[in-house]
């Protein structure tokens, strides 16, 4: 069962490759685009592997960038109600980035996590074995209206922001 979960999520991480090289996704070539829920539809597998399980993604709460060069950040809520309470609470999502990214100045290699945002104003980073990679301070967009529980938006100040409702972080590369 996990043999094949893996093999599920390697034929759509390939899909994906695929896809990025030949220009599917509507985003203009030459251009940094900020991807959403529909972009990556095409893009997203619709299952990942996580600390020794496979977990549904929500595709309707997705985001991402395609980077001028065809590079891209992908972002999902999963599904982890198979998971542990303790998992569950530090993985409400997975990150793909074909790129190393700066996440609040702090380097991230290019690869596949799993990413939660926490109390007291924390956001964390997680290999696929449920390891920390990564801890960030994330701060709160009161004005945000109508937030989404996912979403990648411009930065104002430069870069992307990777929202879960009002709270975010700012990314780039």
């Amino acid at each position: 069962m996990r043999l094949q979960a893996m093999t599920r999520v390697l034929a759509g991480a390939a899909i994906m490759v695929a896809m990025g090289s030949s220009g599917w996704v509507a985003a203009q070539s030459g251009t940094t685009t900020v991807l959403q829920p529909a972009d990556l539809e095409k893009l997203f597998p619709a299952t990942v592997f996580y600390s020794g399980q496979s977990a549904p993604t929500q595709l309707r709460n997705s985001g991402g960038v395609k980077f001028a060069d065809g590079h891209y950040v992908l972002a999902s809520m999963v599904d982890t109600s198979g998971y542990s309470t303790g998992v569950a609470a530090k993985y409400q999502g997975y990150l793909i980035a074909e790129v190393p990214l700066k996440i609040e100045g702090k380097l991230l290699p290019a690869g596949a996590y799993g990413f939660g945002f926490l109390d007291g104003d924390r956001f964390v980073v997680t290999d696929l074995g449920g390891h920390d990679v990564l801890t960030a301070h994330s701060a709160k967009d009161t004005d945000k209206a109508r937030p989404r529980p996912l979403e990648v938006s411009d930065d104002p100040a430069g870069g992307f922001r990777l929202y879960a409702g009002r709270n975010y972080v700012h990314f780039g590369r």
